[in-house]
């Protein structure tokens, strides 16, 4: 799979098989965060993988999913939850731009994972003063995001729509998640 594909073909996954994820491919994820370009090349995140019963479903505890088709799209522990999530720290008082920073190497861990034919959630709803308890941080860190991952039990859809038209997602008669997304020809203006 070339790259544009993947940046054009990935969707968001919220339901995965029960299956674990190999260390190895959990790795190669991570590299693609580790050599994403950062501001200033300070490197200010850190990575916590989450793999093991029970902080996996105390993660999952802390964790929102899809509010739009919710409950329909919320993963159960056991059945359709992921098999690993990748808490991104930051220091506690980090800039602004390492929110940026944190953003580009989720978009790399996305494309990674899903070369892989892994399936991933960004997940910025969040209790975070939880998570900090649940994965044991120090005063000086906290939790930005989680990326959930695992192998996809879901097929979404994305599709194109005017400008004008509702962007919100939603699940058809086959319980199939379409994402609408706005044509290329309504989001830029050439000059």
């Amino acid at each position: 799979m070339d790259t544009l594909q993947a940046l054009t073909e990935r969707r968001t996954i919220r339901l995965f098989q029960p299956r674990p994820v190999a260390d190895a491919d959990l790795g190669a994820i991570l590299n693609a965060a580790r050599m994403t370009s950062c501001a200033s090349n300070q490197q200010p995140l850190r990575y916590i993988v989450v793999r093991t019963a029970p902080l996996l479903n105390r993660v999952l505890a802390e964790t929102a999913w899809a509010r739009l088709v919710a409950p329909q799209r919320t993963p159960v522990p056991g059945k359709t939850a992921p098999a690993a999530f990748i808490a991104v720290i930051a220091p506690a008082d980090a800039k602004p731009i390492t929110y940026a920073d944190a953003g580009a190497a989720i978009q790399s861990m996305q494309t990674a994972a899903w070369a892989l034919g892994l399936g991933c959630c960004w997940l910025g709803a969040i209790q975070r003063e939880n998570l900090h308890q649940a994965l044991n941080l120090a005063t000086d860190r906290q939790v930005l995001f989680l990326l959930a991952l695992g192998y996809p039990a879901e097929q979404p859809v994305s599709e194109d729509v005017a400008g004008n038209a509702s962007v919100a997602y939603y699940i058809d008669g086959a319980n199939r998640l379409h994402v609408p997304k706005i044509r290329l020809e309504d989001l830029v203006d050439w000059r």
